[in-house]
């Protein structure tokens, strides 16, 4: 068995997690500019970029959960951190809701959490008009009768109405190819049985983004979340929930100052 060990002198190490329909790849412009101080490690989450479907998870009795994505992004970072190293932990979307999940897995670990519009979608109430919104975009993707159909509802509602029809045609088939992980993501947030309270122990410094222009399912996850985490800073900047790639030269600059421990603002 080979065992990684990190130099004293090694930069922190940061664990960044894309969203939904994305890749490690989407961290690009993060690594670098701030690469020089700090030791990035960007993972491809279950069935995106170079890692594989999650068959045999998500045919388990209980179904494909967070907790199988946990497992596999633990999995992926064993080999390039010491044994019990600490990190900074960020994460995008539904990697913000993975993050979440790694956090509280692996607490003693994680040194801080930098979350853009995580969609921790268990955090709402069944009634809540934001859970009702995006339980409907669910239903939409569901009850669609084709991939692309699927593909542009999801698209068109993180973007803009007419977003999808308007990429390139190799770019609408990779995101029609992707739409059953989709699936399994959503299954997988609606089902996390964590709360609000259990957030509450979540007591590293922690920084929860969002956009002004995003929509209200992600909007008020952030809202609920940075309330209850104990020590966190919201922060809404320009931009939609894509933000951190339409508008990473503002994101990424208000990561890379929370990682250094600077006071983030607006």
């Amino acid at each position: 068995m080979t065992t990684h060990s990190t130099p004293a002198t090694a930069p922190p190490a940061v664990v960044l997690l894309h969203s939904s329909m994305s890749s490690k790849g989407q961290w690009s412009e993060l690594i670098a500019q701030h690469g020089a101080g700090f030791r990035f490690i960007a993972v491809d989450l279950l069935g995106y970029g170079t890692s594989p479907f999650p068959a045999d998870a998500a045919g388990a009795g209980g179904g494909f959960t967070l907790g199988h994505e946990v497992d596999a992004v633990n999995a992926a970072i064993a080999g390039r951190l010491a044994p019990d190293e600490p990190y900074h932990l960020v994460g995008h979307s539904y990697g913000g809701a993975t993050a979440l999940r790694l956090a509280r897995q692996m607490r003693p670990r994680v040194l801080s959490l930098a979350v853009y519009e995580p969609v921790a979608f268990h955090l709402l109430e069944k009634d809540d008009a934001a859970r009702v919104e995006i339980e409907a975009v669910v239903a939409g993707i569901h009850g669609a009768a084709r991939g692309m159909d699927a593909a542009r509802t999801f698209i068109d509602y993180w973007n803009r109405p007419g977003a999808f029809d308007a990429l390139p045609e190799a770019q609408r088939r990779r995101f029609a190819a992707q739409i059953d992980k989709v699936k399994l993501d959503f299954e997988a947030l609606l089902a996390e049985p964590a709360t609000l309270a259990d957030m509450a122990e979540l007591d590293m410094p922690a920084l929860v983004l969002s956009g002004l222009a995003s929509p209200l399912s992600t909007r008020r996850v952030a809202e609920r979340l940075a309330a209850a985490l104990p020590n966190a800073a919201a922060v809404a900047t320009r931009g939609g929930h894509m933000a951190p790639l339409t508008h990473a030269a503002i994101v990424n600059p208000l990561i890379a100052s929370f990682l250094v421990g600077e006071e983030v603002d607006a």
